[in-house]
């Protein structure tokens, strides 16, 4: 096909990466709920969010315990007491640890309970920024990896194909 012929209408002249899609008809593919990857995903991500959990029950009692634990680094928009973001963390912390468990024993109620919670973690760490920037940044990755896993961890559902 030569570069003046304008290419034929529909999705089968439409190359790649020209805003057509290489799958069924612009269709997102379809997680194999049964693979490894998607496995190994929700077994790491229950191990991952049973240890934020105990980490956030540590950072929680760290800042209740004594406000001086904490340094603020520079200024931030949000100004939060830190006695009651310890409250917030901790009690996001027992039941982060509790799903996490939930998720390692292969409880159906603890993967939407999971993505719950690493959505509200990912917001909590996020208002962190300004004590912990580093490990603020680290916790929400983590969160974003456990918020996939589950999601891509579908059972009852095949893949299209």
């Amino acid at each position: 096909m030569s570069h003046d012929t304008p290419p034929p209408a529909g999705d089968a002249g439409r190359p790649q990466g020209a805003g057509g899609t290489p799958w069924d008809h612009g269709r997102a593919p379809v997680p194999d709920p049964h693979s490894g990857w998607v496995a190994g995903g929700v077994l790491f991500a229950g191990v991952l969010l049973l240890c934020n959990g105990v980490l956030a029950i540590l950072q929680g009692i760290s800042a209740i315990a004594e406000d001086d634990v904490y340094e603020r680094v520079g200024s931030y928009v949000y100004d939060i007491n830190l006695t009651g973001w310890g409250w917030v963390l901790l009690v996001l912390g027992v039941i982060a640890a509790v799903t996490g468990w939930g998720l390692l024993s292969n409880a159906n109620w603890a993967r939407l309970v999971g993505i719950v919670l690493a959505s509200l973690s990912l917001v909590a760490q996020f208002l962190f920024l300004p004590y912990y920037p580093i490990w603020a940044v680290v916790v929400i990755a983590i969160d974003v990896f456990i918020i996939w896993a589950l999601l891509s961890d579908r059972p009852g559902v095949t893949p299209v194909g």
